[in-house]
């Protein structure tokens, strides 16, 4: 792995975009604000083969679902391919993709959550830029505009990124640059000594989640550690960590405390709370990408 990854052509107007689902079923009508959106931006919308399929929580069976993906990225009129959404599924279908013509005519893929699956199996094997972001089922039904898309939409057509944000209580001051990787926690966890783990040595690295219980935190933290996944870090950004579970003998520690105490005996920056992940405002982070992180008691900088 260079420190540079190739970085798929960016969008021009009458460019096609696929939406495909990899994992939780979805319907036509949420699908539709994203289909409006797109064809706004100029864009030629193309639907994956079995994308409204559904087999009990799955958009189809395994097989349906691979051949939808496979034809998004054999076809090379196809320029970027984003997840309708996340849930649970990708990982069931990984193995059975031929990546060759993908290769050959790279493009975006787009998406978070459970696509974190797809970000890093690329990264790792193949050395390719892709797009944690926003998808189809959460974009505003009323087809307006929010920061979420307006962002995906900037890192598609290759306009700059840059970020700023407040400085959080528990963030660690400091620069650095590295290439970003990461994505969902629990993907990351659970991809860990298989083909598509990631390697995490002078990458800055992201992470969220959403959901899971905080002793579940925790323990993937402590995971990561003993994996030496955290050790050798550039720097660490960690986005949304809502909606978490406790028991009902509580575990003493919020979310971000937990992943603090974790990297506590390391001294690269730390930033929390960046608005990325299951969070209403889902910035767009270009994951491949060399960037630089700038925190300071004030403010906190991200620079594509």
């Amino acid at each position: 792995m260079t420190d540079r990854m190739i970085t798929p052509p960016y969008l021009q107007p009458g460019d096609k975009i696929a939406i495909a689902a990899t994992a939780r079923k979805i319907s036509e009508q949420e699908v539709q604000p994203a289909i409006d959106m797109f064809k706004k931006w100029g864009l030629e919308v193309v639907l994956a083969e079995n994308l409204f399929n559904g087999y009990h929580q799955f958009a189809g069976t395994d097989r349906q679902r691979t051949i939808g993906l496979q034809e998004c990225f054999d076809n090379p009129e196809v320029k970027a391919v984003i997840c309708a959404r996340g849930g649970y599924g990708t990982v069931r279908i990984i193995d059975a993709i031929d990546f060759t013509p993908f290769c050959k005519n790279p493009k975006w893929i787009i998406g978070y959550s459970d696509a974190t699956v797809l970000h890093s199996h690329i990264h790792t094997n193949l050395g390719m830029e892709t797009l944690h972001a926003t998808m189809p089922v959460n974009f505003p039904s009323d087809g307006s505009e929010n920061e979420s898309t307006e962002t995906l939409r900037k890192a598609l057509f290759g306009e700059k990124l840059s970020y700023s944000i407040k400085t959080g209580n528990l963030s660690r001051q400091g620069k650095a640059t590295g290439i970003l990787t990461g994505g969902n926690l629990s993907m990351i966890y659970s991809l860990l000594g298989s083909p598509s783990d990631i390697d995490t040595e002078g990458k800055i690295l992201f992470i969220e989640d959403l959901d899971e219980y905080l002793y579940h935190i925790d323990r993937m933290m402590m995971n990561l550690k003993r994996g030496g996944k955290l050790a050798h870090l550039a720097a660490l950004i960690v986005g949304g960590m809502n909606k978490m579970n406790d028991n009902t003998i509580p575990f003493g520690k919020t979310a971000e405390e937990i992943i603090a105490e974790a990297v506590s005996g390391y001294s690269y920056p730390v930033c929390f709370g960046f608005p990325a992940g299951h969070l209403d405002d889902n910035l767009a982070l270009i994951l491949g990408r060399n960037i630089r992180l700038t925190i300071d008691g004030q403010q906190t900088a991200v620079e594509f």
